[in-house]
């Protein structure tokens, strides 16, 4: 297949999320209607090496599809990232980003006749940000949906707001954040143990998984040893 052709677009605003973590919007200069689906991504070719494919990153896209050239990118600053400090340190509002997509098939299966399992740590929630408002805006009929989403601490909790008010208005919706290293009035531990008890039963179900290496590798076993088939779990890893 051949590889899409490099495009350019322009920084319109940037905030900050989190600590370390921040969120850009991108206005792509081609078109009037950037058209994706909820779950694909972007590379972006930064000028942090001479040899191309050291200058690539690629990073889902946040927003949903809604009709203009304006797309989102969630981003956390890795230390010792040469990608993730280029964009903080140098990209400001009006900069030009070189980017290529969007490309990716981790995608909602159709029709959504399963549960839904959206486990996820870090920014690894872009892309089901993105998913979830694509069933709310379409009202795409649904099973139950649980999206699982680990960090250390509540202040970690990208799009926390956002996600309570989503699980208010999608039918069979269940938010399930859970922190690592903090106590606080939602669960605590990782990711692990909610989507196992949630599955214990074995409903038909797709998992999607989208963060770290490790709890992918965790996950894929453990959903496994509950029984369920490979082909049954999805997967987005970075780093």
């Amino acid at each position: 297949m051949a590889l899409l052709p490099w495009r350019t677009g322009i920084v319109r605003r940037i905030e900050e999320e989190a600590a370390f973590t921040r969120r850009y919007w991108v206005e792509v200069q081609d078109t009037d209607c950037f058209d994706f689906m909820p779950g694909q991504f972007v590379t972006l070719d930064l000028p942090i090496h001479e040899k191309p494919n050291k200058r690539w990153r690629s990073y889902s896209i946040a927003s949903w599809p809604d009709g203009s050239n304006v797309f989102e990118l969630l981003i956390v600053l890795l230390e010792g990232g040469a990608g993730t400090t280029y964009l903080f340190n140098e990209i400001e509002v009006g900069a030009e980003l070189t980017f290529r997509g969007p490309a990716g098939v981790f995608t909602l299966p159709e029709p959504l006749d399963k549960d839904l399992f959206l486990i996820c740590t870090g920014t690894g929630i872009a892309p089901f940000r993105s998913m979830l408002h694509h069933i709310e805006l379409h009202n795409i009929p649904h099973n139950n949906i649980h999206l699982v989403f680990g960090c250390r601490q509540k202040c970690n909790l990208l799009y926390y707001d956002e996600m309570r008010r989503l699980a208010e208005h999608i039918p069979h919706f269940h938010y399930l954040p859970t922190l690592s290293r903090e106590e606080w009035e939602g669960r605590t531990g990782y990711v692990h143990a909610l989507y196992e008890e949630l599955a214990k039963e074995k409903p038909p179900a797709h998992f999607f998984l989208c963060g770290w290496k490790n709890m992918i590798d965790e996950a894929k076993q453990r959903i496994t040893a509950l029984g369920y088939d490979r082909k049954a779990i999805h997967q987005e890893l970075y780093g």
